[in-house]
C-alpha cells in the first residue's frame, strides 16, 4: 500500500531531499525522472534527507513516457497550478502516482493539455506564482492519505524507543 511521488526533472536538491524524507516517512515510492539539475550524490540532497535514505524506495526512469509505460493501468494525477479541479476535489487510490514537474517551469503545456482531467492544483493567493516543491507534494501526499486513512501509518516509530 501507497503513493507514487514522481518528479519530472528536479533542479533543486534541497527539495528532492524534502521529499526523500517525506515518502521515507509515508511509504512512498520516490519517482525520478531524468535529467536531473544535479547528481544523486549531492551533498545537499543527502542533507535534507538527513539519514533516512535507505528507508526511501528510489527508481529513476529516463522520462516520463518510460515511467508510464512501466505501468499503463496505473493513475496519474498531474499537479500544477492551471488546473480546473482542486486537489481535494479529487479522489485518490492506493499506488496513485502524483506528478510534479521541475521547480522553474512546471509540467510541459502538452502534457497538461492531454491530461487536464487528472490536473490538480493547490488553491492560493495571485500574489505568488506557485508553492515550493516539497511543500506542495506534502500537501496533495497528505490528502491522499487522509482520504485512505493514512493505511495504517500510525504504527510504533524507532525513534520513541
Amino acid at each position: 500500500m501507497g503513493f507514487n511521488i514522481v518528479l519530472v526533472e528536479p533542479e533543486i536538491p534541497q527539495n528532492t531531499g524534502n521529499i526523500a524524507r517525506t515518502c521515507a516517512a509515508t511509504g512512498s515510492t520516490l519517482h525520478l525522472i531524468h535529467p536531473l539539475g544535479f547528481t544523486i550524490t549531492d551533498k545537499h540532497l543527502k542533507r535534507s534527507g538527513l539519514d533516512y535514505w535507505n528507508d526511501v524506495n528510489i527508481e529513476q526512469h529516463n522520462s516520463l513516457d518510460e515511467l508510464m509505460k512501466k505501468f499503463p493501468a496505473g493513475k496519474f494525477w498531474f499537479s500544477t497550478t492551471k488546473a480546473p479541479k482542486k486537489y481535494t476535489e479529487a479522489k485518490f487510490e492506493d499506488n496513485d502516482f502524483f506528478v510534479f514537474g521541475k521547480e522553474t517551469r512546471g509540467l510541459p503545456e502538452d502534457l497538461l493539455k492531454e491530461n487536464i482531467d487528472m490536473a490538480i492544483r493547490i488553491p492560493m493567493g495571485s500574489l505568488i506564482r506557485s508553492l515550493n516543491l516539497s511543500n506542495s507534494v506534502a500537501i496533495i501526499l497528505y490528502e491522499a492519505l487522509r482520504q485512505n486513512d493514512f493505511f495504517e501509518l500510525e504504527g510504533e516509530s524507532k525513534y520513541l524507543q
